[in-house]
Parts: C-alpha cells; structure tokens; sequence
C-alpha cells in the first residue's frame, strides 16, 4: 500500500485559465488544450523522433521536454501535457513490454493468474527518475503555461496486462473479472499501486494538475464498473488529494458511466463526442467542471464546418455550466488524429480564446 504523501511547494501561477476552470474559478478566456497535441500531427514531432523508439523517447528528459513543448509553441495552448505513455510506469517497474508500431502496447508476458499477479514488480520512484527530470526540465521553461502530469487508470493497464495487448473486446479481462473476483481486485490494487507512485513522482517534481486516462473503461456496463473499477480509481485520486492540483478524470464512450466516473474524485470529468456537454453536466451531477468534446475527426471536414461545431461546443458548454457544472476547458473527445493539419488545431485555439 501507498502512504499519504506531503507535497513540495509548487510554481504559483495565479489565474492560469486552465487551472482557474478546473477549479470552478472565473477565467480570463475559455481554455483550450488537446489530448495528444504532441505527436504525429506536428512535422517537428516526427523529425526529432526519427530512428527513436516511443519508450526510449519518453525516457530522454531533454527529448521529453522538446516535444512536449512543441504544440505550446505552435499552437498556444493553455497547457503542456507531459509526454509521455500510459504503460512507461510498468515498463519502468521492470514489466517486459514494447510499444509496436501500428499495434500499441505489446506484454511478453500476461497476467493470467494470483501467481502472476503476485509476481508483478512494483514501481519506486527512483525508477521514473528520467520522467521527473523532465517534470523539472519543463517547469523552468513554460514560464505560465501549466503542465499536466498523468497516468493511466489501473483498469485500463490491467487490460494490456491480461489481453497482452490492445483489445476489441477485453474477453480475457472481462473473464477475470467476473470469474475470479478476488485474484482481479489483487489485479488492479497492484496496478493501483503502481499509477499512484508514478503520479506522486510526477506530483513531486512540480506538475500543476494530473489526468487519469481509463481509456478503455468504456466497455464496461456500469454495474460492472461500480463493482470491479471504481473503487480502484476511487484510492488513486484520494491518494494525491493532498497535493492540492486539479484532477481530471478521462474515458472513450464512457457516456453511460460519467456519473460514476464524477464519484471517483477528480474534479474535472472528460467527456468525449459521443454525449452533450450539456447533458453530460446532469449525468455527472453539480460541482465538477467539464472537459471536451470536438470528434477528432471534425477537424478534417474544412473551417466552416469545424468553426460550426466549435461553437456549438462553446454554446453545450455554457449550457453545462448553467446545469451545475463549475467550469469548461475545451478539449477534443479523444486525441488528435496523427494526419491532423496543425494549422487547423492553431486556428481552434484562436477560435476558443474568442468565444
């Protein structure tokens, strides 16, 4: 089990948008970032990852911080998110895994019984020490720019634990689950335990508000998520309470589990094309903000159409807020596609910042 940690004092930047949004505090503009703006869609992103590894990229804190760097530069964005992946504290801890192009995470291998449940390593932070270098790296040069941390949700790990690797249908987790209830709980409290020292780390070294990407929770029914998932989630926000920054709490197709998804203890809930800002806001229930929700894909269809949604976002948005939501950072339903025109994203961001 993880202890309580005590935080260092952190950069103050007053009323950055973004972390004034998420905690329900008036804004200077509607903030805007999106999930994967550092990535395949930037030119300058694929020429300094050239002939280099996705693991060993996120393991060079000089390269981590360029490239998470880059669409704040490009795009003026109001935050800079770690760059990073979700399977880089497993992957740290000692687990044999690769990321495979055109594939994603890839475990030598799964998890299939106590045994190797028991068997998992546990990560210390020693372990991400070239992560929070880079944490240390970033915090010195986005000047008032926030920094997201994060880390994926034990649910989500768990399944490329199980499955080996991506899933359509989760039949080996989802057997797990239901079939041996005990040796799945040991599961994701391991995991638990693991997504809560890479958060501490990333907290410890100065990022200003953490996400927790569950990205896979979607194919779950609710009574499955109450029982098996939540409680899990629940301890990891709990566990960096105390570090006082903006938790947000993010699935795919996670429509009908958004109010659970608000009980975990994030303060922000991501919220993805499929579902209203509006009516998100009321499956969610009052004091939480709200992040999202442009499809990805929109951002192909030309600027008069894309300017048509943004606005229709904006516009759900203020309806949320009227519904009990206490803010609105704009975001997308997903990550950006990796053939996205970046030109396209710059001119949302003008756009959001207008609206």
């Amino acid at each position: 089990m993880t202890g309580r940690a005590e935080y260092p004092s952190r950069r103050v930047l007053g009323d950055a948008p973004l972390l004034a949004a998420a905690t329900g505090r008036p804004v200077t503009h509607r903030p805007v970032w999106f999930m994967r703006q550092a990535g395949r869609s930037l030119p300058e992103y694929r020429e300094i990852r050239a002939g280099i590894g996705m693991l060993e990229s996120c393991f060079d804190p000089e390269l981590v911080c360029e490239i998470t760097m880059q669409p704040v530069r490009r795009h003026k964005v109001d935050a800079a998110i770690l760059f990073s992946d979700i399977v880089v504290p497993l992957k740290a801890a000692g687990i044999d895994l690769d990321i495979v192009a055109g594939v994603g995470p890839v475990v030598a291998n799964p998890v299939r019984s106590v045994a190797d449940v028991v068997a998992l390593p546990r990560l210390v932070p020693e372990e991400v020490g070239a992560v929070t270098q880079a944490v240390r790296l970033l915090t010195e040069e986005l000047g008032s720019t926030p920094l997201i941390g994060f880390a994926g949700a034990p649910f989500t790990l768990a399944s490329y634990l199980v499955e080996g690797g991506p899933s359509r249908n989760h039949e080996r987790t989802k057997a797990l689950m239901h079939a041996d209830p005990k040796t799945w709980h040991l599961l994701l409290g391991t995991i638990a335990d693991t997504t809560i020292a890479f958060l501490q780390a990333q907290l410890h070294a100065g990022v200003d508000a953490i996400q927790l990407f569950d990205s896979w929770a979607g194919a779950l029914s609710l009574a499955e998520y109450r029982e098996f998932v939540l409680p899990h989630s629940e301890r990891v926000f709990a566990e960096v309470e105390s570090a006082h920054v903006p938790r947000i709490h993010f699935g795919v197709g996670t429509g009908e589990l958004l109010g659970a998804m608000g009980e975990a203890g994030a303060d922000v809930v991501g919220v993805d094309w499929r579902i209203p800002l509006d009516v998100a806001a009321r499956r969610v229930g009052p004091g939480k903000a709200l992040q999202g929700n442009l499809d990805p894909a929109v951002l192909f269809a030309g600027w008069p159409a894309i300017e048509k949604q943004v606005r229709r976002i904006a516009a759900e948005a203020d309806a949320a807020l009227a519904a009990g939501a206490t803010g609105h950072i704009f975001n997308l339903g997903h990550g950006v596609l990796p053939d996205t025109d970046p030109s396209v994203l710059t001119d949302v961001v003008e756009l959001v910042h207008s609206l």
